[in-house]
């Protein structure tokens, strides 16, 4: 996965909201509408460059509407890696990917032998691109190129706070997404994932399904342990967000201010290291400093932005904040955001941006991007309100600078939900493993935290006192990592909500 694609799928939290007026109804429908026939699965070798041996693939038609089952169908996308000791086999792992936007069968391809190395031969391993990304059937908005970097899809207001050009894109998105994406656009939504797991686990033969669910896509998993109970079996939820109803993605976008905030002091004692010298990386002397030092350069920039080594891409103030907030994810991208700081300290100096401020989405996963969001839920439309959000946002988050809380396309969405939003309870089988790092600045523990009180008993949460985000055989804790294999492969659960030390 690129650094651009990976940049906006794993959190973009693209806000999402229907305006009130001229308002249609996409496909999807209230109810679960009669029964689909299972389809039948033809799998086939495919391997993938640098992806583990024996990966196949194979292709599942889903109805585009399914109050229509018998209705136009769209294609799914499938990999699958097959137990190497079938007598071991416990069962399926659907690896289900963040967002929204993310690749099931891309992950699998990345992941798959280090998730075959660890679990053994206890599941068959399958990845699915959800309707919209990688191989299965997409849809385009016909945004310009302009309306697909990084930086307009994550919506920094200007310098000061002002938000007319966040509301003048935001417009432009949702008309050309209303006027171009048609049917298949609208069907983007968590619930027809719900749907589209289910359809999955009826083709595969499957009494109940296994998951690992990462950012977004705990959400997803959740929804679907929530309306399928019954057909679940051990459930890890890595990265979760918080299930609120009544904001979903909204909320999400928002829990990024306090997911930068709680994440950045690993950045700053990493960057005031003494052994950064050596590496001409060390931003100050004490890790207390690095804050006031990035923030004042950010606000430098906003007034005078530098040139780069790209040309017409000048590195503004929201340029650095951006590249601040992918980069903490993981610590392997602290030297890239160190010495862009350094360079833009540098008179001297013509700094050199990383590659995803300055390209371009395709079309059809900006379009997924807003669209699984926009047509979750709707969201407040006024102008007014975001301004007095942005301005209290900047004043209590300045490292994001309002942009968590600023206006998106879906303030002037056209499609009403298809679906409520469903409300994750303690209803259900005590089978859900929650691993959550302490400090992740895309889903972040607090909103974690409010995912755990949703599912009350039917959950385990394993607090991982590290940055970043993911954590199972992602950040090198051995803790959680044994914690969420033994659970895989054993069934064993902590017996309460356990902490492991970094």
């Amino acid at each position: 996965m690129s650094r651009l694609r990976q940049a906006v799928v794993l959190g973009l939290c693209v806000s999402a909201v229907a305006a009130p007026q001229a308002l249609a109804r996409p496909a999807g429908g209230p109810g679960p509408g009669p029964v689909a026939a299972a389809p039948v699965l033809s799998w086939r070798p495919c391997p993938q460059p640098g992806g583990p041996a024996g990966q196949e693939c194979a292709e599942l038609p889903v109805p585009l509407d399914y109050r229509d089952p018998e209705g136009p169908h769209l294609t799914l996308a499938l990999s699958r890696l097959r137990s190497e000791a079938p007598a071991e086999r416990r069962g399926t792992l659907l690896v289900i990917p963040g967002g929204p936007g993310a690749s099931g069968v891309e992950r699998l391809t990345r992941r798959g032998e280090a998730l075959r190395a660890e679990l053994g031969g206890t599941y068959d391993l399958v990845g699915l691109d959800p309707r919209g990304v990688g191989g299965s059937t997409t849809a385009t908005c016909g945004l310009d190129p302009a309306d697909r970097t990084l930086m307009a899809l994550r919506p920094w207001p200007g310098a000061g706070g002002r938000i007319g050009e966040n509301v003048a894109r935001a417009r432009r998105t949702a008309e050309a997404c209303a006027r171009n994406g048609g049917a298949v656009l609208r069907s983007f939504s968590t619930a027809n994932q719900v749907r589209d797991i289910e359809r999955l686990r009826r083709a595969l033969g499957a009494e109940r399904l296994s998951a690992y669910a990462t950012s977004y896509g705990s959400y997803v998993a959740a929804g679907y342990a929530q309306r399928h109970p019954g057909r679940t079996d051990r459930l890890v939820l890595d990265g979760s967000g918080d299930p609120d109803p009544k904001r979903v993605g909204r909320g999400w976008l928002a829990n990024i201010a306090r997911g930068a905030e709680d994440r950045f002091p690993d950045f700053a004692g990493w960057a005031a290291d003494p052994a950064r010298a050596d590496e001409g990386l060390r931003l100050a002397e004490r890790a207390a400093d690095v804050r006031p030092l990035f923030l004042d350069l950010a606000a430098e920039l906003d007034r005078a932005p530098r040139r780069t080594t790209t040309d017409g891409v000048p590195l503004t103030g929201n340029r650095l904040r951006q590249a601040m907030h992918s980069a903490l994810y993981a610590d392997a991208a602290f030297p890239a955001l160190a010495r862009l700081v350094q360079q833009a300290r540098d008179p001297g100096a013509t700094p050199v941006l990383p590659p995803e401020l300055t390209a371009t989405l395709p079309d059809s996963d900006a379009a997924v991007a807003h669209a699984v969001l926009c047509n979750d839920v709707r969201w407040p439309a006024s102008v007014p309100a975001h301004r007095r959000a942005v301005a209290a946002d900047r004043a209590g988050h300045p490292l994001t600078a309002g942009m968590p809380v600023n206006i998106t396309p879906c303030s002037f969405w056209r499609t009403a939900p298809a679906d409520k939003p469903v409300r994750i309870t303690d209803e259900g089988p005590s089978n859900v493993l929650m691993v959550q790092n302490l400090r992740d600045p895309a889903t972040p523990y607090a909103g974690a935290l409010r995912m755990r009180a949703a599912l009350g008993d039917r959950a385990r949460l394993v607090t991982v006192d590290s940055g970043g985000h993911g954590s199972y055989l992602a950040n090198g804790n051995a803790c959680g990592d044994r914690a969420v294999t033994a659970f895989l492969t054993t069934g064993r659960r902590p017996a309460a909500d356990t902490f492991c030390p970094g």
